[in-house]
Formats: structure tokens, C-alpha cells, sequence
């Protein structure tokens, strides 16, 4: 018997537009995915819900938690006085200077948890962060904090967007991204499993800044050099008004979702051995 080792691969975004979680969902349902992360302060979360539940046992169903797009749940005069969130270079700039109120930080944790339940019938399996935004300094500590307050200890695990320096410089598509998260993200892992949460061992899946590069290469590099407990992250949907008037990813969007569900795909994974799973393994 071939020997298949476990990797997790998961979608981003779902909810951010009816396209993007639309070709979640019919990935999720070829087995082409085994994870994703949903954004619930979006409008687009609410109406997408329903599609996860009959795959509830196919895929872990996680929080994107979301500091960047859209809006808020409730106010944040500091981070969000106008009603919407600011953009990533400004959060990153809050973050590393330490200007993030941070019980208003865990009020949105806390608002964004609830529309999840509220939608899904449970907890999230997982807590990530769109554009990584959970493991900044002043959202790391009050997410911890709330998760732990909610029982979620043991019971969910989160995702660490680090990974080794020599996986990451032997993967040349997106290793300028990888390098930079891995510098933001610096003692997490640490920090969540003293808090009692497990983490993956290993990610990829960053897209190159080259628009340009195949999808099957992008995808061929994440799937190399992977980590002991490996997620792979990736962005597929199908293109629609709100996605464009949301976020500058949106053909690569396409190219993604073209490739995993394609017979190539399928291929990769045989051949290196690798199968899809749910859960850290």
C-alpha cells in the first residue's frame, strides 16, 4: 500500500463575494480543498453559510478573521472611525507601533465569532486571518485571550503563516511574501500553543507579485518542501462585480480555481504522495 502523507489545503476568503465562495464550494464538494476560512463580517458570509453545512464533514470550516476589508461589525472609532477598515499598510504601521486599542480589537474578534456560529451552527474548526492579520502585534494577544475565554482551547487550532527559512528559500515563487509574513509572525506558534492551541508545521501557497506565473507552477511550488504538519493556503473564485470592487485579485482568482479543479491537480498529488485532509495530522 502507497504510503499518503497529509496536507492541508485551504481557500480563503469565503464570503467575500457570491463568485469566491461559489467556487469554494464546488471545490470542497470534487475533494479538491480540505479547508476554508470564511470572512463574517461581510454581507456575502450570511448568504454562502447554507452552502458548507452538507460538506461539514468534508472540510474544517474556520474564521478568517478580518481587520482589512469591508466593515467592521461594530463601531471601532480608533481603528475604523469612518465605518470601514483601513488598509493593510495602515494596520501594519498601527501594529508595529503598538496603536491598536486592543479591547476594541477583541470586540470585533468577538462580533466576527458570533456571526460564524450564528450562521454555521458551531465553531469555527480553525482561526486564521485574512492577509495574516492575526498574528500582529495587539490582535494576537486579545484573539488568544478570547479564544481561550470561549472554551476554544484544545478544541481548535490555529494557523501559523511561518515556516522554515530554508522551505521558504528553496520555494522562488512568492518568497519574497513568505519572507515578509515570516518576519510578522515571529513567536506565534509559541505563543498560541501556550495558550493551549495547536498549530500547522509548515505553509505555502504564497502568489507571486508576477501576476503573470501559471497557476500549476505556483500551485507546484506550494506543495514542495512542505513541513511536518503542512497547510497550504490558496485564493480560488469566480469573478463577479463585488469581487472587483473589493480586492485587485481577481483573474488569478480564476486561474487558481481552473487549476485544482483540473486533472493536473489530481495528478501533483499523486505522484508526490500527498492526499487532502481536514485536520493537523
Amino acid at each position: 500500500m502507497p504510503f499518503f502523507r497529509s496536507v492541508i489545503l485551504c481557500a480563503d476568503d469565503y464570503g467575500l463575494s457570491d463568485g469566491v465562495s461559489r467556487g469554494i464550494a464546488e471545490l470542497a464538494k470534487m475533494g479538491r480543498l480540505s479547508a476554508t476560512g470564511a470572512m463574517t463580517n461581510m454581507s456575502g458570509w450570511r448568504r454562502a453559510a447554507p452552502d458548507l453545512k452538507p460538506l461539514k464533514e468534508r472540510i474544517a470550516v474556520g474564521l478568517h478573521l478580518n481587520l482589512t476589508t469591508g466593515s467592521p461589525l461594530g463601531e471601532m472609532p480608533h481603528l475604523a472611525p469612518t465605518g470601514r477598515f483601513p488598509a493593510l499598510k495602515d494596520i501594519l504601521a498601527r501594529a508595529f507601533k503598538g496603536q491598536f486599542d486592543r479591547a476594541e480589537i477583541a470586540g470585533e474578534i468577538v462580533r466576527q465569532l458570533n456571526a460564524f456560529e450564528e450562521a454555521h451552527g458551531e465553531p469555527p474548526s480553525f482561526v486564521d486571518g485574512h492577509q495574516h492579520v492575526h498574528v500582529l502585534p495587539g490582535v494576537r494577544e486579545p484573539l488568544l485571550e478570547v479564544l481561550k475565554e470561549r472554551g476554544y482551547a484544545g478544541r481548535i487550532w490555529l494557523r501559523d503563516p511561518d515556516d522554515g527559512m530554508a522551505s521558504i528559500l528553496r520555494r522562488p515563487i512568492g518568497r519574497g511574501k513568505a519572507l515578509i509574513v515570516k518576519g510578522f509572525a515571529r513567536g506565534f506558534a509559541q505563543e498560541a500553543r501556550t495558550a493551549g492551541f495547536s498549530t500547522n508545521q509548515g505553509f505555502s501557497g504564497f502568489a507571486p507579485f508576477d501576476l503573470s506565473v501559471p497557476a500549476s507552477r505556483i500551485f507546484e511550488t506550494a506543495f514542495s518542501h512542505l513541513g511536518s504538519m503542512p497547510l497550504v493556503m490558496c485564493h480560488p473564485g469566480y469573478v463577479d462585480d463585488e469581487l472587483r470592487s473589493l480586492d485587485p485579485a481577481v483573474e488569478s482568482r480564476v486561474a487558481e480555481l481552473d487549476y485544482l479543479r483540473s486533472d493536473a491537480f489530481g495528478t501533483l498529488l499523486q505522484e508526490r504522495g500527498l492526499k487532502l485532509a481536514p485536520d493537523l495530522a
